[in-house]
């Protein structure tokens, strides 16, 4: 699916949980989330592509495979990150919401430490 095509069923997804949320509002988040979830494993085909380039790319420049997995892990943990957050804040939760960007963002922080040390050996290895 193109973006036009995912653009118009989260508008029309929209419109239609909106319609829900005066009577049944309960019924507006089961949408938005089944939208949410669906543009989700769209999403996923997308997230091949880049893989693969990531992967070529680090196969031309002979980078450790531990930085490329890092990077993926990462990746993923925003995504997933994200997408939970958005879900928890349509449905009215922000707090649960913050808590779990807050969570991602040590998350990505921590996934990234054995990079930041290689990074600095380097450069204390040409300083030193």
């Amino acid at each position: 699916m193109g973006i036009v095509q995912i653009a118009v069923m989260g508008v029309a997804g929209a419109i239609l949980a909106i319609q829900f949320k005066n009577g049944k509002s309960e019924y507006g988040i089961y949408i938005s989330i089944a939208l949410s979830v669906l543009v989700f494993f769209h999403i996923l085909g997308r997230v091949e592509v880049i893989i693969t380039a990531i992967r070529d790319i680090s196969e031309k420049i002979q980078m450790k495979s531990g930085y490329l997995q890092a990077l993926l892990k990462m990746l993923g943990v925003a995504y997933v990150a994200e997408f939970a957050s958005a879900i928890c804040k349509d449905a009215g939760h922000q707090t649960i919401a913050g808590q779990i960007e807050i969570f991602s963002r040590i998350t990505i922080l921590t996934l990234s430490m054995p990079v930041l040390q290689a990074l600095l050996e380097t450069i204390q290895a040409f300083l030193g």
